[in-house]
């Protein structure tokens, strides 16, 4: 049985074909799966995942710093 705690985003709304990514937070380590594949994970740092978030919201490329 997998414990992992997944959440699904609030915009992906409910039901089957609403496939989205899945973050899970567990001790030192942030998750991430699609939830189409749950069977493949990527797994990091929260300030890694926290660099890729603002990056995002910056509209910035990844690899360039702020």
């Amino acid at each position: 049985m997998n414990a992992t705690p997944w959440r699904k985003s609030s915009f992906s709304g409910s039901g089957d074909g609403n496939n989205c990514v899945e973050l899970a937070a567990t001790g030192p380590h942030i998750h991430l799966r699609e939830s189409e594949d749950p069977a493949t994970e990527l797994i990091t740092a929260p300030e890694t995942f926290a660099g890729l978030l603002r990056a995002l919201r910056a509209g910035k490329p990844l690899g360039q710093q702020p």
